[in-house]
């Protein structure tokens, strides 16, 4: 049986052959086992040296499993994990997704900053901050993807950590009030960070504060997107701004940081050092386009073992490019995929917006939403969107003051009917 596809350079993999695993996964695979109850539960491993048909078999995880079996399946004695969290050996961070319950994750104290190190090591725009002191100023939703994310209210110099500014103190920046923004300006110009951080939406929305302010922050020399999709009109606005080189850094609470790439660039590659990514095929017809499956290196709480993780990528020969969650992406009537991207690229060249959502509403409906400080020539806009999406599609555009999140914080460019 041929071996699976990984994202992962060869030389990260090791050595492999068509039917046994390389060394490196297999023993990755094994300390898994051993550090976590949960897996031989489900799947007993056999002695013998691995096959690729036997990993196979290994029976992907869900985030919907992780949450019926509760974090507690993955340790033998929970109760040392609990005295471990009491001991600040263990830290725990609840994180929701945009569709699905809450889940507990627990990781070993310091794992997140070690795991952060390795995908700035793996980028050529961060690698330069990786194992040196620099400021930083993060703008997310307040449940982000660490527990060092803020929950109180507390004063500026008090949400200062290692160089670490977290700039909000509340969920959807739509509904911050300017006395917030003038907040929030002020201590990204008191900061002078070198890096700064965060949700598409939010520092598009940054941007704006700081243009309506006549304010720029010549220290900045990268902008890492992350937390959620970009699209170019996030880049776009955020650059006017912070002319500075913008990074797309993608991951997840539960597995980590798995790819790093330029912004907008299709080039993204996976952090070796982070995770084996397994290159699973998703559709027939979309020889390129995969789903992920992620086991995470090195990792003792919680570690993930072929973890179906609901995004979609997509390989080019730069790289890959990150379509999205599954449930995110519409297959048009003739069959053909639309991503976000595709928006993108069919928005006319005049338009500009802060934030955008295209929503289907119907069989053939859509209401495209957008904020932006002029109306947009609505004619042109719904025409443009109408013949990206064919079959009939009728679209209507509205512009709006804000767009509301989801509960979780998080903002979707592309949303389709349930089906």
């Amino acid at each position: 049986m041929p071996a699976p596809t990984f994202a992962n350079t060869a030389a990260s993999l090791g050595t492999a052959t068509n039917e046994t695993l390389p060394p490196e996964l297999e023993r990755e695979v094994r300390k898994i086992y051993a550090r976590s109850p949960l897996y031989g539960q489900r799947f007993p491993l056999h002695s013998e040296p691995l096959q690729w048909s036997c990993f196979r078999e290994i029976p992907a995880l869900s985030k919907k499993e992780i949450v019926e079996h509760g974090h507690q399946a993955f340790f033998a004695d929970y109760a040392a994990i609990e005295r471990g969290l009491a001991e600040k050996k263990f830290e725990y961070e609840s994180t929701g997704g945009t569709t699905q319950s809450p889940m507990t994750v627990i990781m070993e104290e310091g794992w997140w900053n070690e795991q952060t190190a390795r995908a700035y090591r793996a980028s050529p725009t961060l690698r330069e901050f990786a194992d040196r002191p620099y400021r930083k100023c993060v703008l997310a939703p307040v449940g982000c993807s660490s527990n060092l994310c803020p929950y109180e209210d507390h004063p500026f110099p008090h949400r200062y950590f290692d160089g670490v500014v977290y700039l909000n103190l509340s969920s959807d920046p739509f509904a911050f009030p300017e006395g917030e923004w003038d907040r929030i300006v002020r201590e990204l110009q008191a900061t002078k960070p070198e890096v700064i951080e965060g949700e598409p939406v939010y520092l598009s929305l940054l941007a704006r504060a700081a243009m309506k302010r006549g304010v720029t922050v010549p220290s900045v020399k990268a902008v890492i997107l992350t937390y959620g999709k970009a699209s170019t009109q996030h880049g776009r606005r955020i650059a006017e701004v912070f002319p500075a080189a913008q990074v797309d850094l993608y991951g997840s609470t539960e597995a980590g940081y798995l790819f790093v790439g330029e912004a907008f660039k299709d080039n993204s590659q996976a952090i070796d050092a982070n995770a084996f990514i397994e290159l699973v095929p998703w559709r027939p017809e979309l020889k390129d386009v995969f789903q992920i499956y992620v086991t995470t290196r090195d990792r003792e709480a919680m570690p993930l073992l072929r973890y179906h993780t609901g995004d979609i990528v997509q390989k080019f020969p730069t790289g890959f490019r990150l379509l999205g969650r599954e449930g995110n992406l519409y297959f048009r009537p003739d069959g053909s995929l639309m991503s976000p991207t595709d928006i993108d690229a069919a928005l006319p060249e005049s338009f500009a917006c802060w934030h955008y959502s295209l929503v289907q509403t119907g069989p053939t409906r859509w209401d495209f939403h957008y904020v932006a400080d002029e109306t947009a020539d609505h004619a042109n806009v719904e025409a443009a969107l109408s013949q990206l999406i064919g079959g009939g599609a009728r679209v209507v555009a509205f512009r709006r003051k804000f767009i509301a999140p989801a509960a979780s914080g998080k903002f979707t460019l592309l949303k389709p009917l349930a089906k």
